[in-house]
């Protein structure tokens, strides 16, 4: 590997850098999969739902079931965070809104009726989900791939819980770790790092989606100013999951964009951090675009999500900074 040249030990062109046909129709399938699991507790709750309203005769008796006003609302349109906007009379106007419109005109089969427009609603809910469900899928590989090099190296870590906030070390089965975490923790040496995810820099005053610093989850805890030195920083990473071509130019404007905002508040201060992309759907003129700055500089590291030994290198990388 070339010094100062760390994708070189990874990658040997712009070419290496292009998500292949497999990879492409891989993700997509990984993505209809995880669909497909989101959607089952929305299939178990409409199966609930049309037991539960069977007991009804008309559509105007499923006001008089206990527990299932709130799938009623669903089933009339109105989302969960609109509900808790709605008083109690609202509420029961959208569910008679429901029955008027909708549930009398089918006749006898206004269960099925009410069934399908549950699942509508929740559909969308769904979509709401997959939105983000690329970076999600990203981020897991990134810290399994990170975790898996902190123990193949014997170092222990700590790892931030994103539901409750809270540094937990590392246990002897950390099989599904990466699904809860949002930080990592680890030594380099006697200097101890801590890498975070989706974090909104000071400096830069956007979300960045990796920050690596040369301090512990202490000290960035204890002194909240830390986040705003520049010297608290040791590499800024753009992490893109999404797997359609269509939006991979997309996904690379906004990460150039954010590179250009870090270099640029950095530089301010004196200061130049370490710079890195990974990305699920890399075109072959974006490869080059991301190839020609990783020549002259402007980026350090890159590697496609979807190469296996390209996210390994990435995280030794980062774990050897």
């Amino acid at each position: 590997m070339a010094k100062g040249k760390p994708y070189l030990q990874h990658l040997s062109s712009a070419d290496d850098l292009v998500t292949t046909y497999e990879a492409t129709r891989s993700g997509f399938i990984a993505l209809a999969l995880e669909k497909n699991r989101r959607a089952t507790p929305f299939v178990a709750q409409a199966r609930a739902l049309k037991l539960a309203a069977s007991e009804a005769a008309t559509p105007a008796q499923l006001l008089h079931i206990q527990g299932i006003q709130p799938s009623l609302l669903t089933a009339a349109g109105v989302s969960d965070k609109a509900v808790a906007h709605l008083l109690p009379q609202d509420r029961v106007e959208a569910i008679e809104g429901l029955i008027k419109n909708f549930l009398d005109p089918a006749g006898a089969h206004f269960v099925e009726e009410l069934v399908y427009r549950f699942l509508l609603t929740r559909g969308d809910t769904l979509g709401g989900s997959m939105r983000n469900v690329g970076g999600m899928l990203a981020q897991r590989k990134l810290a399994r791939a990170l975790i898996s090099t902190l123990r193949i190296a014997g170092k222990s870590y700590q790892w931030l819980h994103a539901a409750n906030k809270s540094w937990a070390q590392m246990g002897e089965d950390d099989s599904d770790v990466e699904l809860f975490l949002r930080g990592l923790s680890w030594m380099k040496g006697k200097k101890q790092r801590t890498l975070i995810f989706n974090l909104t820099v000071p400096l830069v005053k956007n979300n960045i989606d990796l920050c690596l610093f040369n301090c512990s989850p202490v000290e960035l805890a204890a002194t909240p100013a830390l986040f705003s030195l520049p010297e608290s920083y040791l590499a800024l990473g753009e992490l893109k999951g999404g797997i359609d071509p269509a939006g991979a130019d997309e996904h690379w404007k906004t990460a150039r964009t954010a590179f250009i905002r870090i270099q640029e508040a950095f530089a301010k201060h004196g200061f130049k951090p370490h710079t890195f992309f990974v990305g699920a759907a890399i075109e072959k003129k974006m490869a080059s675009e991301i190839w020609s700055q990783l020549e002259n500089g402007t980026l350090e590291n890159a590697a496609n999500l979807t190469d296996e030994n390209q996210v390994a290198a990435v995280a030794r990388w980062l774990c050897s900074l």
